[in-house]
């Protein structure tokens, strides 16, 4: 007897444990059973610490610097919130994984997994991405716009990059920067020759045309270059940007429009082995996040210039406006430039050709719709 209720005794608690125990799959409780993907069980939860997405993202921004380093910790932010923590990028100051301008190898080669740059910072290795940064005399924001996501420059763009295992996604765009930081009032193009300066890009070509001796630097870099005299003057970004830098220091006098930027591409790079790994769920986060972040670069872009102008004026830096004379001979020297880069570089002339010809469609809407 009493060996039979130890039996009844066994098969009343596993017909208990099985009507009210834990229900894995299917449950109530949302509790899946490992390896059982989420669809199956109707649910989606947080990711655990082991199935969870870890990249970290290179930046040749600094997070201090306004706009643009913020817009790149946002980006990892959102991306985390969008996938419920599925994905996760964690931002690196310039240096802290490689140094700043070096983060095209790294994410190439899978060193890291993502950067946080500009496009236009790879002229040495790939040209052609100099016209998906910024380009001298246009476009403005709307009209780059355009052209990458409707007129072929995105088709470009991405198959310029994944050549070295990179996808590129465009995730910022800027307003028009300031045209430079200069010691001394520039009076004549004269007084432009044998200047050293820090710049960027294409625009540096044409400052070579009038006799400017240039030299890309990263942000962090400019001041100490400008304080010790290796360069004589400098362009780095907009107001909102340059104030932080302390440039009103040494050079009073802050030159506008920025023809060599009338607007400007941020983009993530993302090692392409580690980007094909992620589901296309994962990958629609990201894209999704910098589509939200060139929305808010814009709009953040164009809130902070004023008052940042206001504050420059009170430290007694003179604002000035290049002049007709100054303004035909960038740009006539920006059209030697062009065809110089597109005649040595296939890519080069067929982005060149592919943003030309969209612009001259595009320029009759320009004159009739916009003041």
């Amino acid at each position: 007897m009493r060996f039979l209720g130890l039996v009844i005794a066994l098969v009343v608690g596993v017909a208990l444990g099985v009507f009210f125990g834990p229900r894995l799959i299917g449950s109530d409780s949302g509790t899946q059973v490992a390896g059982t993907p989420a669809s199956e069980t109707g649910t989606a939860p947080a990711a655990s610490a082991e199935n969870a997405v870890r990249w970290r993202m290179a930046s040749t921004y600094a997070s201090q610097t306004p706009i643009l380093g913020p817009a790149g910790v946002r980006v990892g932010e959102v991306v985390s919130e969008i996938t419920n923590g599925e994905v996760q990028i964690k931002f690196f100051e310039p240096g802290a994984l490689v140094p700043a301008l070096e983060a095209f190898d790294a994410v190439s080669a899978g060193s890291v997994e993502a950067s946080w740059a500009t496009p236009g910072f790879w002229a040495g290795k790939v040209p052609a991405l100099q016209l998906m940064a910024s380009v001298p005399f246009g476009p403005g924001g709307p009209e780059y716009m355009a052209w990458m996501y409707y007129g072929g420059g995105k088709e470009i763009y991405e198959e310029l990059y994944a050549r070295y295992n990179i996808k590129g996604i465009m995730c910022g765009l800027f307003p028009p920067e300031a045209s430079g930081w200069f010691r001394n009032e520039i009076k004549t193009l004269d007084d432009l020759k044998g200047l050293k300066m820090r710049f960027f890009a294409l625009g540096a070509k044409v400052m070579e045309k009038l006799g400017v001796s240039t030299q890309l630097l990263a942000g962090g870099d400019i001041y100490p270059a400008l304080e010790l005299g290796t360069i004589d003057a400098t362009e780095y970004s907009s107001p909102a940007l340059d104030r932080n830098f302390g440039f009103d220091q040494i050079a009073k006098h802050y030159y506008f429009p920025g023809w060599h930027q009338q607007s400007t591409w941020i983009d993530m790079m993302i090692n392409m082995d580690a980007w094909n790994t992620l589901t296309p769920a994962h990958q629609k986060a990201i894209e999704v996040a910098c589509g939200d972040s060139i929305r808010n670069t814009i709009a953040e872009g164009e809130y902070r210039q004023g008052p940042a102008l206001e504050y420059l004026q009170g430290q007694g830096v003179q604002l000035h406006k290049w002049g007709p004379e100054f303004l035909d001979a960038f740009r006539g020297a920006w059209e030697e430039v062009v065809e110089e880069e597109a005649a040595k570089d296939a890519d080069f002339k067929r982005a060149w050709e592919s943003l030309k010809s969209f612009r001259e469609t595009y320029k009759v809407w320009r004159e009739l719709g916009y003041l």
